[in-house]
């Protein structure tokens, strides 16, 4: 049996941190915050040992970068008809955007001066 997919809607395939994938799909304008709440409502039965309590702990990460609530899957440029992975983990929150790398920036913005007379 074959399933024709829809070339508008963007198929995620979605990896736990034990590595247990599945599919789902999802339209361009659906946000990190849709995802996470269809995922949550519709919980896979063979996910069942990492359920968790709320759907707003569940975080999405693409490219390596946490995906704020607010942004779609349009934002993110993704192709339709074609799949996409992402990891969806259980975190309370966000880590401050870009805080690795304006901790570095500040590393690297340090100077010594030395005065030659």
């Amino acid at each position: 049996m074959t399933s024709q997919r829809d070339p508008e809607t963007v198929n995620l395939r979605l990896i736990l941190v034990s590595g247990k994938t599945k599919d789902f799909t999802f339209c361009p304008n659906d946000s990190a915050t849709d995802i996470a709440k269809h995922v949550y409502d519709n919980w896979p039965m063979d996910w069942e040992e990492e359920q968790v309590s709320s759907p707003s702990i569940l975080r999405l990460i693409y490219q390596g970068r946490f995906l704020h609530g607010n942004v779609t899957l349009g934002a993110l440029k993704l192709p339709p008809g074609r799949t996409t992975v992402m990891h969806l983990v259980a975190r309370e929150t966000l880590p401050e955007p870009n805080s690795h790398g304006q901790r570095n920036r500040e590393k690297t913005t340090e100077s010594s001066c030395c005065l030659l007379l």
